[in-house]
């Protein structure tokens, strides 16, 4: 959905008192920090479910709270009794003029930041303030006056409700233009060092469709879109499987259609839906922790096989067959099928025993003529096609003859590693968790690689001056961390050991400008290239070449 001149969002009205247990409450209409935008259908609060309880009710419950979300929870608390901060404040003809962090659009008004959720650069609207703090505000639309050249309609039915795709809103070329333009905020504000004109940011060839990834729980409570009298539900009109709303962990919206992997993604899940409902299976109940169906894992490759994985709350053998049994025989792209009984209080499989119903433990993916093994709990880059861009541009970067000795910092399960491994003389991989290390070995092997060595353990306890001893001083140092950035022993160590050059890929612009900064009086940054992993999304990944002075 997209708002045109002159849409207005319908005027808010307020039900009457709650005055049900808090509990109850935190089911459907509890405000939280990560709501829809007026822009899109919002979810109502509604009748509220009844469940025994011996506790009093709280006098928060006694508040009449309005019909979609507009403070936290703790605002609300906050602001008692302070008749100022609860009282409304527009604005009217505000430009938005910019995009900024988290998905969101900047306006400014006498000087202060003015964070608008779903609006884009280009736009002029009406707007509500939801937050406000000295420094910025937060706020919705309450009325589009003339919408900017650089917003489309959106394509998912589920666009305000899920908070996987918050750019649908945005053409695809203003997306690519306010990705390089973070990454170039980032380098001027943060790094302050001096850096060559960027390359072209490089765009993804699928915008949609493009990932190879998707997690999806199950609950006997899904987060209703529309008002209905709950009362009226029937344990299969109240079950779904789908996504979390954003930032909260015990809500969870039915998914009909994701426009983010492959179209059988959809059909597969809606099938297992279908099945356990006519079939009374148990969805998972979060606050209780209780129920038989509790989160499904999907994993595609290029070649088209899949990977399923079913989480089980506890095991049922008889109705655990007999889903298995109806996926393998619906589903033959399915060539690794799994399952796992996780009846713990979270739902990482990590720890957990994972096992097969039907096919192999693993699929496996190719890059140029690289194989990778992926099992179930192995770490791959989600965008497989831009993966091989990405990589690519690394290894152009790296400036390999040959003759090199490569450090891999953060190696994972040894992508980069042996993607140069055959245009160095040998390449030493790092990485803190254990399994990586593992699939690393495994991926060598699985390619024939000799020239690779892999080493796990925390990055600034491993990365010492008698490792560099033992294994050679690096010519080439390629560092991927995590979003936090490096640690800064690590850029110290770095600075003392004096690679000819470092490739910095980063998924966070903002630390990679931090670490570049903090290694600037001993390196000049030659190159930098965006690459967009995430269409829909405001994230971006960035490449840095830098080059001993």
């Amino acid at each position: 959905m997209s708002l045109r001149a002159g849409d207005v969002v319908p005027k808010i009205s307020h039900p009457p008192p709650i005055t049900h247990h808090p509990a109850l409450i935190t089911h459907r209409s509890v405000p939280t920090a990560h709501y829809p935008s007026p822009i899109a259908q919002r979810p109502a609060p509604i009748t509220q479910r009844p469940a025994p309880t011996t506790q009093r009710p709280s006098p928060i419950t006694q508040l009449p709270l309005p019909l979609f979300p507009i403070f936290p929870l703790y605002s609300l608390v906050q602001n008692m009794g302070r008749k100022k901060d609860r009282e409304p404040k527009f604005y009217e003809n505000l430009e938005v003029t910019n995009a900024g962090s988290e998905g969101k659009s900047i306006a400014r008004v006498d000087g202060k930041v003015v964070m608008i959720e779903y609006a884009v650069p280009g736009d002029v609207i009406d707007a509500r303030v939801t937050f406000k703090k000295r420094s910025f505000e937060n706020a919705v639309i309450t009325k589009m006056i003339t919408p900017s050249a650089d917003r489309v309609e959106t394509f998912c039915k589920h666009f305000g409700t899920c908070g996987g795709c918050k750019w649908q809103q945005m053409s695809y070329e203003a997306q690519l233009r306010y990705k390089q333009q973070q990454v170039l905020d980032a380098f001027e504000r943060i790094g302050k060092f001096s850096f060559p004109a960027f390359d072209p940011i490089i765009g993804s060839a699928d915008t949609r469709y493009y990932r190879n990834k998707l997690e999806y729980s199950f609950t006997d409570r899904r987060w209703l879109t529309e008002v209905t009298d709950i009362g009226s539900l029937t344990k299969e009109q109240n079950a779904g499987l789908g996504y979390h709303i954003p930032g909260r962990f015990d809500k969870v919206f039915d998914v009909d259609t994701c426009y983010l992997m492959d179209e059988l993604n959809n059909g597969i899940r809606n099938n297992i839906k279908d099945f356990c409902k006519q079939n009374d299976y148990d969805f998972f109940n979060l606050y209780g922790q209780t129920g038989f169906m509790r989160n499904l894992l999907l994993r595609n490759n290029l070649k088209g096989n899949w990977m399923l994985i079913v989480s089980f709350g506890y095991e049922d053998v008889e109705k655990r067959t007999a889903l298995l049994a109806h996926i393998q025989q619906a589903f033959p792209q399915i060539t690794s099928l799994l399952y796992v009984i996780n009846d713990k209080r979270n739902d990482t499989i990590h720890d957990l025993e994972i096992k097969v119903f039907h096919g192999e433990d693993h699929i496996v993916e190719s890059l140029e003529e690289l194989q990778f093994k992926i099992g179930p709990k192995s770490f791959f880059q989600t965008n497989t096609t831009q993966t091989l861009n990405l990589y690519r541009k690394t290894r152009e970067f790296a400036q390999l003859t040959g003759n090199e000795l490569v450090y891999d910092l953060y190696t994972g399960v040894g992508t980069i590693a042996l993607f140069v491994a055959k245009h160095a003389a040998r390449v030493v991989g790092l990485e803190y968790v254990e399994q990586s290390i593992a699939d690393a070995h495994v991926n060598t092997a699985l390619n024939g690689i000799t020239n690779t060595t892999f080493f796990a353990g925390d990055m600034k306890d491993l990365l010492t001056t008698d490792f560099v001893m033992q294994h050679g001083h690096p010519d080439v140092v390629i560092t991927d961390p995590p979003r936090a950035g490096m640690h800064e022993d690590v850029i110290q160590r770095l600075l003392e050991v004096k690679p000819k050059r470092i490739v910095y890929v980063s998924c966070n612009p903002a630390t990679q400008a931090r670490d570049i900064a903090l290694m600037s009086g001993h390196y000049a940054v030659t190159r930098v290239q965006p690459v967009d992993m995430f269409p829909h999304t405001h994230h971006v990944e960035n490449i840095a070449l830098l080059e001993l002075k």
